[in-house]
């Protein structure tokens, strides 16, 4: 099929935004997983696949933008960038593969990020999580978000090293450190409310974040800089460097923590 008769079949320019979001992260992350499929059966080396799954990604979500909302601006991880967005009202805050290693080591804790920034504030997002067949969305009730858990507060962090700052939090709060993969999967593990936290402090931009911090919002959760001060989208620089995501009820003690240690 070609792609403009794909583009006509699949998507409508009258789609609500969350649903749009919701649909445009699970196109790309379908995509994403069989063409991974493909590649491994035909021997490709783990760079070359996370070069082309990126690449892959950001035509097709590039493509369907483009046809389906062709008046709005995009901030994409992997095209170049249009300061002139930073005048514009409604900006697609996009990451079109977030785990490019856990992607190319055929792991499942990667993701697709779609967010919208409208007027000063992200009005929508959602997150596919392709290695398991979920899209966690901002117009959808994902689950158990802020469920009270009754043992240690549980904290996700990078599957290679946690850094410093966030063991020293969880030394300090007795909490458990849960390893997983890209951010948006571990933003993810707390709006499913497999773990309790996600604290990042370590360098980011606003693809990294703009996505799961809108479902988390919608969910209930708390999401904010590590100083507890708002996140702020579209801005002229993108770089974000911090983040925390959690249930609402500890924020005030994991921010208390957070200041004691950064």
């Amino acid at each position: 099929m070609e792609l403009e008769e794909w583009l006509r079949n699949e998507f409508s320019q009258s789609e609500a935004d969350a649903a749009f979001a919701s649909h445009l992260a699970s196109a790309a992350g379908r995509m994403l997983r069989d063409f991974r499929s493909e590649a491994l059966a035909a021997g490709i080396g783990k760079d070359q696949l996370k070069d082309e799954g990126d690449a892959r990604s950001q035509a097709l979500m590039s493509s369907v933008l483009s046809f389906a909302r062709p008046d709005d601006a995009v901030l994409s991880e992997e095209a170049a960038d249009d300061i002139a967005r930073v005048h514009a009202n409604r900006v697609w805050i996009i990451d079109p593969l977030d785990g490019t290693r856990e992607y190319s080591e055929n792991r499942h804790d990667w993701a697709v990020h779609v967010a919208l920034w409208v007027d000063g504030s992200l009005s929508a997002g959602a997150v596919a999580l392709p290695g398991e067949d979920i899209v966690l969305g901002s117009a959808t009730d994902v689950g158990p978000s802020n469920a009270v858990h009754s043992g240690p507060i549980r904290i996700a962090v990078s599957r290679s090293r946690a850094p410093q700052l966030v063991s020293d939090i969880a030394a300090s709060l007795d909490a458990e450190l849960v390893p997983m993969g890209s951010a948006g999967y571990k933003a993810s593990a707390v709006i499913r409310g497999e773990v309790d936290a996600y604290i990042h402090a370590g360098g980011q931009f606003e693809w990294d974040s703009a996505a799961p911090v809108a479902v988390a919002v919608a969910q209930g959760l708390h999401a904010s800089r590590i100083d507890g001060s708002d996140l702020r989208y579209n801005q002229e620089d993108p770089y974000l460097p911090d983040l925390l995501v959690c249930r609402a009820d500890l924020a005030d003690q994991l921010l208390s923590a957070i200041a004691q240690f950064k």
